[in-house]
C-alpha cells in the first residue's frame, strides 16, 4: 500500500536530498582529481560507499516513513475532531433547512439534547426561524439574540460551502457545487446584556414640569390660603418624584426642573404618570383643579441636548392643551394623559402680541400667501379670508391657495370670485403659488400645524417667513421653521383666533360683510352651531363679527346641504352600530357626493345626539383612503385615539386618514377602543 503512495511537494524534495548531495560530492571529486589523482581515488571510494548507503536507506526506510506520515495524519484528524467535540464554545451543524445534524458536547449539555438530535433548530430556539437562516448567496452570516433558560445567547450562524469537496468525492455523481451546511455557535451574552441594561437604566433623563393653570387656580383661593395651596403642590410633586429617586428643583412659581434615571422613567410609565391625577386632588377650597404638564427628554448625545428635548416636549404638551406628559426620545414622541378639557384663557394679551408680530412680518414683505389644510373646509377658508383682509389693509398682495374647492366652500368662494372689488387672482392653486413664492413672501398656514396636511407643502421650503395659526393640538409632526406660531388648543376654531387677531391688527382695518360672513360661518361649523367647544371668547369673537356685518341668515343659506348629502348623512346614522355600549361606529356612503368627508363629519356630530353615546366614529372611503371623523362630548379623548392611527385634532373633535379597507380600519379602531378600555379598567 505504501509503495503505491507517492509523495509530493516539500516532503518529496526533502526525501531526495541524499541524491542531490551525491551530485555535489561527484563535482567535488572531480576537483580533487584535478589537484591529486590519489586523493581523488580515495574520495571516489568514499562517494560510492555513501551513495550505496543512501540508496539502501531510501529504499528500505521509505515505507516506514510513509506509514508514519499516514499514522500521524490519522492521529491529527482524530485530535481535530476531539478538540471540536470538546470545544468550550457550544457548536452545532445544521442543514440548509435548519435541521440539526451534529453538535458538540457543550451544546448537547446546554440544550439537554443528544449530539445527534435530528429535529429542527426552532424546536430548541424558537427565535431561529427559517427566514433568519443564512441560506441565500448574499447572506453568508446571520445572528439572532435569544433567551434560553435564565441566560441570553447570541447565536451566530455561518453558511459553509461543501460543493467542491463533495464534487471531488467518488461517492456522488453530478453534485451541485452550491451544496452547503450551516455552522452555528452560541455566545453567552447574559453578563454583557446586564451591563448594557444597567448602563441604559442609569442614563440621565431631564424633564420640565409646568403647572398649566397656576394663575387661574390661585384667583379662586383666598389670599391667606394661597401659600398653603402652593406648598401642598410643591410637596406632592417633590415627594412623588423622590420616591422614584428623582431630583426636583423649583425654577419659578409654577415651573419645576426634574432629573432622574431612565429606570425611574420606566417605572413612571408603568404607573402612567399618576402624578397627573394626584395634583388634581390638591384642593383647599379652590374652585379650579390644578393640572400639570411634563416634558421629558432622553437619549440625546449630550446633556444639553437632553434639556433641549425636554423643552421641546413641554412646549408640545402645553400646545396640546396641558394635563399630559410628552416624552421625546430622539425622534420618537410618546404621549400620556391629556384627558382634561382645556381651560379657556380669559386674557387676550397673547392675541394682541401675536397680531402685532404678524403685522410686522407682513409689513417687511411684498406678498402674503395663505393656505389651509387639504380638502379646505369652511373654518380654513374663513380664517384665510380674515388674513386676506389683514394683508390688504397694509397694502400687500394676498393670495389664498385652494386646490379643489369642496361643495361646502363653493358658495362662499363664489361671492369673491364674481366680485369686482376683489382681485381675480385672489384664489390660486398650488402650481400658480409656486411661481411667485420666494423669500420676499410671507406664507401663512391656517387651521393646521402639520406640514404634510397643508395644501402645498413645497411652499414651506420656498420662503423663510412662515406663520402658523391653528387651534388643533400639536402632534409629533409640526412646522418647525415657523417665525411665528400661534397654536391655541382651547380655541373653538381658527376663525375665532383670526377674529381676535383682526381686532388688534390695525385701527384702519374694516371687515366687509361678505368677509365677516365667511369667518362667522367657520366658527359656526366648528362649534356645531355654538354647541361644542364654545367659550366666552368664542361668543365675543362672534359678537365682533356681527358688529362687522355678519348676517346669520345669509350664513345659514350658504351652509345648507343638498339632498344627496343629507340623505348620505341620514344613511350613515341609520346604519350605525354601538360598540362596547357607548361607542357609535358608522360608515358614510361617498358615491355621488362632492365632499363626502364633510358629510362624514356631520354624521359624527349627529350620532352624539343619541343617548348613551360617549364618542362617535364615522368612516368615509374617498380617494382610495378611509377618512375617520371622531367626535366626543367630554368623557372620551378621541384625539389620543386618532393619533394612534396617524391623525390628530382635539380632545372632542379629531380625525385621521388611513390607506386601508373600511373593514381593516374598523378593526384597527376597535382594537384601539379595546386597548383604552382595558387601561381604564386596570385603573
Amino acid at each position: 500500500m505504501s509503495d503505491k503512495l507517492k509523495l509530493k511537494g516539500h516532503m518529496k524534495a526533502f526525501m531526495r536530498w541524499p541524491l542531490i548531495l551525491s551530485v555535489l560530492l561527484i563535482v567535488l571529486n572531480l576537483l580533487v582529481y584535478y589537484i591529486s589523482i590519489k586523493a581523488g581515488i580515495v574520495v571516489s571510494v568514499g562517494i560510492l560507499i555513501y551513495v550505496g548507503i543512501a540508496v539502501v536507506v531510501l529504499r528500505c526506510h521509505r515505507p516506514f516513513i510513509v506509514n508514519g506520515l499516514i499514522a500521524f495524519a490519522n492521529q491529527y484528524d482524530t485530535l481535530e475532531k476531539r478538540i471540536l467535540e470538546e470545544l468550550a464554545l457550544p457548536y452545532a451543524i445544521m442543514d440548509m433547512n435548519g435541521k440539526m445534524i451534529w453538535s458538540n458536547k457543550v451544546f448537547a449539555e446546554l440544550t439537554g439534547k443528544d449530539q445527534f438530535y435530528k429535529k429542527n433548530i426552532s424546536s430548541i430556539f424558537p427565535d431561529v426561524t427559517a427566514d433568519k437562516l443564512p441560506v441565500s448567496e448574499k447572506k453568508e452570516m446571520s445572528e439572532v439574540c435569544t433567551q434560553f433558560g435564565e441566560k441570553v445567547y447570541r447565536i451566530s450562524m455561518q453558511r459553509v460551502s461543501l460543493g467542491e469537496v463533495v464534487a471531488r468525492s467518488e461517492l456522488f455523481e453530478k453534485t451541485d457545487r452550491k451544496v452547503s451546511l450551516i455552522a452555528m455557535y452560541l455566545y453567552d451574552d447574559t453578563e454583557l446584556k446586564e451591563y448594557i441594561k444597567k448602563n441604559e437604566d442609569d442614563k440621565l433623563v431631564v424633564a420640565l414640569a409646568y403647572l398649566d393653570n397656576y394663575e387661574e387656580a390661585l384667583e379662586s383661593v383666598e389670599d391667606v390660603r394661597r401659600s398653603l395651596l402652593i406648598a401642598l403642590i410643591d410637596r406632592k410633586i417633590t415627594k412623588y418624584f423622590s420616591n422614584f429617586d428623582g431630583l426636583v428643583k423649583k425654577l419659578e412659581k409654577d415651573k419645576y426642573f426634574l432629573i432622574m434615571r431612565q429606570s425611574s422613567l420606566e417605572a413612571l410609565k408603568e404607573q402612567r404618570f399618576h402624578i397627573l391625577e394626584e395634583v388634581k386632588t390638591v384642593n383647599i377650597g379652590n374652585e379650579m383643579a390644578i393640572t400639570l404638564s411634563i416634558g421629558v427628554g432622553l437619549n440625546a448625545s449630550t446633556y444639553i441636548q437632553n434639556y433641549e428635548y425636554s423643552r421641546i416636549a413641554i412646549e408640545m404638551a402645553l400646545g396640546r392643551g396641558g394635563d399630559q406628559v410628552v416624552i421625546k426620545n430622539g425622534n420618537n414622541i410618546t404621549y400620556y394623559g391629556g384627558k382634561t378639557q382645556q381651560v379657556e384663557k380669559t386674557t387676550r394679551v397673547k392675541a394682541r402680541v401675536k397680531a402685532q408680530a404678524l403685522k410686522e412680518f407682513m409689513s417687511t414683505k411684498d406678498r402674503v400667501v395663505v393656505m389651509g389644510h387639504k380638502i379646505t373646509d369652511v373654518d380654513a377658508l374663513g380664517a384665510a379670508i380674515g388674513i386676506y383682509r389683514a394683508g390688504k389693509t397694509i397694502g400687500k398682495t394676498v393670495n389664498i391657495v385652494v386646490n379643489d374647492p369642496t361643495v361646502s366652500i363653493r358658495p362662499l368662494m363664489a361671492g369673491f370670485m364674481n366680485n369686482s372689488d376683489y382681485d381675480p387672482s385672489m384664489f390660486v392653486n398650488s402650481a400658480q403659488a409656486k411661481e411667485f413664492v420666494d423669500n420676499n413672501t410671507v406664507v401663512v398656514v391656517v387651521d393646521t400645524n402639520k406640514p404634510s396636511y397643508t395644501e402645498c407643502e413645497e411652499l414651506l421650503h420656498m420662503t423663510k417667513t412662515i406663520v402658523v395659526l391653528d387651534h388643533h393640538r400639536r402632534g409629533s409632526e409640526v412646522i418647525d421653521n415657523a417665525v411665528l406660531s400661534y397654536v391655541e388648543p382651547y380655541a373653538s376654531s381658527a376663525c375665532e383666533m383670526v377674529a381676535e387677531i383682526l381686532q388688534y391688527f390695525s385701527d384702519d382695518l374694516r371687515i366687509r360683510n361678505m368677509e365677516a360672513d365667511c369667518i362667522y360661518a367657520g366658527i359656526m361649523i366648528d362649534t356645531n352651531n355654538f354647541t361644542t367647544r364654545a367659550g366666552v371668547r368664542t361668543f365675543e369673537a362672534a359678537a365682533f363679527l356681527r358688529r362687522s356685518g355678519a348676517d346669520v341668515t345669509r350664513v345659514r343659506k350658504m351652509l345648507r346641504d343638498n339632498l344627496e348629502s343629507y340623505q348620505a348623512r341620514a344613511e350613515a346614522v341609520r346604519t350605525a352600530h354601538i360598540y362596547r355600549d357607548c361607542f357609535a361606529i358608522a360608515r358614510c356612503p361617498s358615491e355621488g357626493l362632492d365632499s363626502p368627508t364633510v358629510v362624514g363629519a356631520q354624521a359624527a356630530n349627529e350620532l352624539l345626539n343619541i343617548a348613551g353615546v360617549k364618542a362617535s366614529f364615522v368612516l368615509t372611503e374617498y380617494n382610495n383612503e378611509v377618512y375617520i371623523s371622531a367626535r366626543a362630548i367630554d368623557e372620551v379623548n378621541v384625539q389620543v385615539m386618532m393619533e394612534k392611527m396617524g391623525g390628530g385634532g382635539h380632545m372632542n373633535i379629531a380625525g385621521a386618514q388611513v390607506k386601508a379597507t373600511p373593514d381593516e380600519v374598523e378593526k384597527m379602531l376597535k382594537d384601539i377602543i379595546d386597548e383604552d378600555y382595558q387601561e381604564e379598567k386596570a385603573k
